[in-house]
């Protein structure tokens, strides 16, 4: 006797196969089709850097979110959802320009980056630190206490720690560049390997 299980495994055999260049096809279609109908909220995609998988988010404000592969990119997605919309979708086409410019900042061909950002996911006292953050010079560093000071509260070493450990834009937003007093580095959320290849990187 046949059975349903049996009949949609007979259905499935007869499909015809399909290469991952056609669903790279269907998927920006759909992503195309999607952003037209004004109801992609976040896209994403990823990249393979030297520190790793990075995924990459953008809203239609910008980019709202870089990830490391350690930081879990299921559970990042999930709470991109949660915070912004649950209408994701996989859609390269608009990280293009941060895939771009990540790609060029790896090579050692760029030293800043030029993209509209949405710091929607960072509040208060934390935004105001990531604020901050991009006044540090490429190749350079700064303690704690110097990046507190510059977000207008020297005594607030350790919210400035909490801000960097909570940065939604690694890398882009350069909480990298953040260290001890005694210039040593410090804990990172994509791991200290990371920390020192882009530290490293940029004192080449």
């Amino acid at each position: 006797m046949t059975t349903n299980e049996d009949r949609q495994a007979a259905l499935l055999d007869a499909l015809p196969a399909v290469t991952e260049a056609e669903l790279r096809t269907l998927r920006e279609r759909l992503a195309e089709a999607a952003g037209a109908g004004g109801i992609l909220d976040v896209a994403y995609r990823t990249l393979d850097t030297p520190v790793g998988s990075l995924l990459l988010a953008a809203t239609e404000r910008g980019l709202v979110r870089v990830a490391y592969d350690s930081q879990g990119h299921e559970q990042v997605l999930a709470g991109l959802a949660a915070a912004i919309s649950p209408r994701i979708l996989q859609a390269p086409r608009r990280l293009d320009p941060a895939a771009r410019e990540l790609d060029e900042y790896f090579s050692g061909r760029r030293r800043a980056f030029d993209l509209e950002l949405d710091l929607s996911l960072a509040t208060g006292f934390r935004r105001v630190v990531l604020g901050c953050l991009p006044g540090i010079a490429y190749g350079r560093t700064a303690s704690y206490g110097a990046v507190a000071a510059a977000a207008g509260s020297p005594r607030a070493v350790r919210a400035v720690g909490t801000a960097c450990a909570t940065n939604p834009l690694p890398v882009v937003v350069p909480c990298h560049r953040v260290v001890r007093a005694d210039g040593s580095a410090d804990r990172y959320l994509g791991g200290p390997a990371a920390k020192r290849l882009l530290l490293n990187l940029e004192t080449a």
